[in-house]
């Protein structure tokens, strides 16, 4: 799959609306019970790109930026200003926010994940897409130096530490991160008369799996 490690302009974005879809099958029986069922594992996001647009500036930012992606064809990063932090969102971040898993005196990969909890039931989202220098890492609540003890590839959101964790050791980490995207369109139509007079464009963003 075609990805453009570059991030849709983050003042578009900041406007948009949109955010997780699941897909629930539900079948009704006829003692009037029901069963559910989810074929997805992970949610997948949706946006609407055309919301943060505010200008004939803007438009022409949001034209460019689509044929520089031919459409459809290539992903890209999006920044969700509702959901772009490991920890609180108006918390800083930090190397606790978030659990990657217990070292086993083997083990030197962990990837970055957040935890959405509301109940006996969590959810843990794999994060592919870290922000470059915004991930700190700790183990068994200890800082550790990115480049030195650990190292990350912001194309992967994968924790690679030069030696092997010790065994019982906790690997917490903090970060910013984009969501992976692509246009859901392969046309995007404006009229400046219209746009000048309130109406803007639909440009849907459907999140894709890595």
């Amino acid at each position: 799959m075609g990805f453009h490690e570059v991030r849709f302009p983050a003042s578009l974005s900041f406007g948009s609306v949109g955010g997780p879809e699941r897909r629930t099958e539900i079948v009704r029986l006829t003692n009037g019970f029901e069963e559910r069922n989810s074929p997805w594992a992970h949610s997948r996001r949706r946006y609407d790109a055309g919301l943060g647009l505010r200008s004939l500036d803007d438009v022409a930012a949001l034209v460019a930026f689509f044929e520089a992606r031919r459409g459809q064809l290539y992903g890209f990063r999006w920044k969700d200003w509702a959901d772009y932090r490991s920890g609180a969102a108006r918390a800083a971040v930090t190397p606790l926010d978030q659990t990657l898993g217990t070292g086993d005196g083997a083990r030197t990969e962990f990837a970055l994940v957040k935890a959405y909890a509301a109940g006996p039931m969590p959810y843990v989202r794999p994060i592919a897409k870290p922000v470059a220098g915004t991930v700190v890492v700790s183990v068994a609540g200890r800082p550790v130096r990115e480049g030195v003890e650990w190292d990350i590839d912001p194309a992967d959101g994968i924790v690679r530490f030069r030696d092997a964790v010790p065994e019982g050791a906790e690997v917490r980490a903090g970060f910013e991160f984009d969501v992976p995207v692509r246009f859901d369109t392969d046309r995007i139509a404006v009229s400046v008369a219209s746009f000048q007079a309130g109406d803007v464009p639909q440009v849907p963003v459907v999140e894709v799996r890595l």
